[in-house]
């Protein structure tokens, strides 16, 4: 049996910060882990910037209603979803990627969860587990699954060492260089023909 993991961002949706900060016109919100290392010092601020700029949680989901799935997005996954099981696997949170998950037909995903006070503002949010894509990975393959796994950047590089194959989708120049053990695809099309090299070959 074979198994497809995806990330999410970069992959499937637009970067959700980069994107929210676009939308919202607050610069600050397109600080990422580039910027700030610490993930606990970066959602903090990042709360605190959406609490000043009395952003609840509706107004968040509202905003990323509007972006969408990339373009080619849900076809590419509903083509593979007909050949394949597919589990999305991202460090993003439930709440912000449920409006983009029904543009995409509901696929599996495993996330993250945040924390809303009674009057929608974020006050907090709760990891499922530290490392959980590459966690995933080997859980999936103790119960006897052949795993292949697609990202585009650093936090998946984990993920796609652990697959029995990994795929770079769209990555930065220094993540090609970084690790050059990956295939590099570009698009949809070069994704799913790897993704099928590798289910041959695996």
């Amino acid at each position: 049996m074979q198994l497809v993991c995806l990330d999410l961002e970069g992959v499937l949706v637009p970067e959700i910060w980069i994107e929210f900060a676009e939308r919202t016109g607050i610069p600050e919100l397109r600080r990422t882990t580039r910027d700030e290392p610490d993930y606990d010092k970066l959602m903090s601020y990042r709360l605190g910037i959406l609490r000043q700029h009395k952003l609840g949680l509706l107004d968040i989901q509202k905003v990323i209603s509007d972006m969408g799935p990339m373009a080619g997005a849900k076809d590419f996954l509903d083509d593979l979803r007909e050949q394949f099981q597919v589990i999305i696997l991202s460090d993003t949170f439930y709440e912000f990627a449920m409006p983009m998950m029904r543009q995409l037909g509901m696929p599996t995903l495993f996330c993250h969860k945040l924390e809303a006070d009674a009057q929608g503002f974020l006050v907090n949010y709760h990891l499922r587990m530290p490392n959980q894509k590459k966690e995933a990975v080997q859980r999936f393959k103790e119960i006897n699954f052949k795993v292949i796994a697609a990202g585009d950047s650093y936090n998946d590089t984990a993920m796609l060492s652990e697959a029995h194959a990994g795929i770079l989708f769209h990555p930065p120049e220094n993540v090609i260089r970084e690790f050059p053990q990956f295939p590099v695809t570009m698009n949809y099309a070069e994704l799913r023909n790897e993704i099928d090299k590798a289910s041959a070959r695996i």
